[in-house]
């Protein structure tokens, strides 16, 4: 089963708010700017990661210094899941997060 147009902006916009929180309750020194559906956390060392909505193809785009990364949404696990790793979206983010900024944050519910 595929997400609906309002699901799948509602899937994001509620996994935009759980990264978002996450980076709020570490100790983490970033810069997060949600604007236009595009999440962009800025670490102090200047390099970024980005997740942007593709609502056509209705998958959630990961970007960041390892590469580009294109996630679906899995309605049976209820996750994102990377279609290059079949990693969790949560996985990807921990692992992207721990190799720019060199912290490893819990993002084990994504």
């Amino acid at each position: 089963m595929s997400l609906s147009e309002l699901q799948f902006h509602e899937q994001v916009d509620a996994v935009q708010a759980q990264v978002e929180a996450v980076f709020d309750a570490s100790e983490l020194d970033v810069d997060l700017d949600n604007a236009g559906g595009v999440l962009t956390i800025g670490f102090a060392n200047r390099s970024q990661v980005i997740l942007s909505r593709q609502s056509a193809l209705t998958e959630l785009w990961v970007a960041a210094r390892s590469g580009g990364f294109h996630c679906h949404y899995d309605a049976t696990l209820q996750r994102w899941i990377c279609n290059s790793s079949a990693e969790t979206l949560g996985e990807l983010l921990t692992r992207v997060t721990h190799e720019q900024a060199g912290e490893a944050l819990d993002f084990a519910p994504l």
